[in-house]
């Protein structure tokens, strides 16, 4: 590669110091200059561990220099830091698996970020000078990861009858508040639909609350017509912690890719319909095929 990605690597790498200097400093409460000479070291400590950067005349050495391979997974370093070795997921809850998730889905969601419609600021700053085409770029690798699950941790005291009522929503939905099933968008073994659809499961409890309170409340959105807004907004709170909960406890199936295209179904009702995956409105009207909704 050339200059750019060397540059493009140079900067991933600083960002990743800056994340981990930002989670061991923040808790302190330091003056804001000793936090910004602290990281400003870091990233001076990450710039001198490229070797493929400009120096003047550096002075000959017997022991062999370990080479930095320009690779994205090298480059995605910063993205690992939070969300786990080739983005299996963050060990606090909070940070999703980014392995196997829908190329589509992925690069949604760093335009999200890097158009406002989420907001976690050490995201939006380190995609900030990226351009389009190497969000994208970022998107195919982590998709094309294929790591195994682990298993369900949901722990959480929450009463069977509750967890049936999670089940059903997820399973099929309520026609009394016109809430769909939860298959019927992100496929019938909830995990996903290609292109553009995330799976539903290997998620950990705290951040399936998280996003889904985030919905609730409007701090995250996605491309208009927004359907998951939509869709939260029909659904108290209390039955929003049993779909979590539900849906923290399964197991994935064998096959865990997402599918190749959406149920076939009734059509959504155009108050839902999704900005950020138009193929499932497209196809809503296709006729039933067998193993579809379940």
């Amino acid at each position: 590669m050339g200059g750019h990605a060397q540059s493009q690597t140079l900067y991933c790498r600083c960002f990743g110091y800056l994340q981990g200097m930002w989670t061991l400093l923040k808790p302190l409460k330091l003056p804001k200059v000793w936090m910004a000479l602290s990281i400003l070291a870091c990233c001076a400590a990450a710039t001198a561990q490229n070797p493929t950067a400009p120096t003047a005349s550096p002075a000959p050495s017997s022991t062999p220099s370990v080479r930095f391979e320009d690779n994205m997974a090298e480059r995605t370093k910063a993205c690992t830091a939070c969300h786990g070795d080739q983005g299996r997921a963050g060990p606090d809850g909070y940070y999703p698996r980014l392995a196997g998730k829908p190329a589509g889905y992925l690069h949604n969601q760093l335009r999200n970020f890097a158009q406002g419609r989420r907001h976690y600021e050490l995201m939006t700053r380190l995609i900030d000078p990226l351009s389009d085409a190497y969000l994208g770029e970022m998107a195919r690798y982590f998709s094309a990861l294929e790591l195994p699950y682990p298993k369900p941790s949901a722990s959480n005291t929450i009463s069977a009858e509750r967890l049936a009522k999670g089940q059903q929503l997820v399973t099929q939905g309520d026609p009394a508040r016109g809430l769909p099933a939860c298959t019927q968008c992100h496929g019938v073994r909830l995990t996903g639909v290609q292109p553009n659809v995330p799976g539903l499961l290997g998620l950990p409890l705290d951040y399936l609350n998280a996003q889904l309170g985030a919905w609730q409340t409007g701090q995250r959105k996605a491309h208009a017509p927004d359907c998951m807004a939509e869709v939260v907004k029909r659904i108290p709170s209390e039955d929003l912690i049993a779909v979590s909960s539900w849906l923290a406890r399964q197991a994935l199936p064998a096959d865990t890719h997402p599918a190749p295209r959406p149920p076939a179904g009734p059509p959504l009702p155009a108050a839902l319909r999704c900005g950020s995956a138009p193929e499932l409105s497209a196809t809503r009207s296709a006729p039933a095929q067998s193993g579809g909704r379940p």
